[in-house]
């Protein structure tokens, strides 16, 4: 069965390059080799610079331990936090009933 080729859309592939952009330069702010990161993170050096270009095919698991590497694994966790859209399509759908419930 062959492979699905995964579709990436401009908007999201800008996303992911400046998330790469952002790896990258927390990395060099830490003054860590990327050789350093990649041992760090139980990973290769191509999968580490596959990460820091943005690269759709990187599993998320491997973003993460280069993120907890890092320290910044905590940021992961703000992922879709706040979701304003969702709150309010989940609140239109909100019924109210039509009188007081029974004691």
């Amino acid at each position: 069965m062959p492979k699905k080729k995964i579709v990436i859309l401009p908007k999201t592939k800008r996303i992911l390059t400046e998330m790469g952009e952002n790896i990258k330069l927390a990395r060099l702010r830490r003054k860590l080799s990327a050789e350093q990161v990649a041992e760090r993170a139980n990973i290769s050096r191509p999968t580490l610079s596959a990460i820091e270009k943005g690269s759709p095919t990187v599993s998320m698991g491997a973003y993460l331990m280069v993120l907890q590497v890092l320290g910044l694994e905590k940021d992961l966790g703000l992922l879709a936090k706040d979701d304003e859209l969702g709150r309010k399509l989940q609140d239109a759908e909100i019924s109210t009933a039509k009188r007081a419930p029974k004691r």
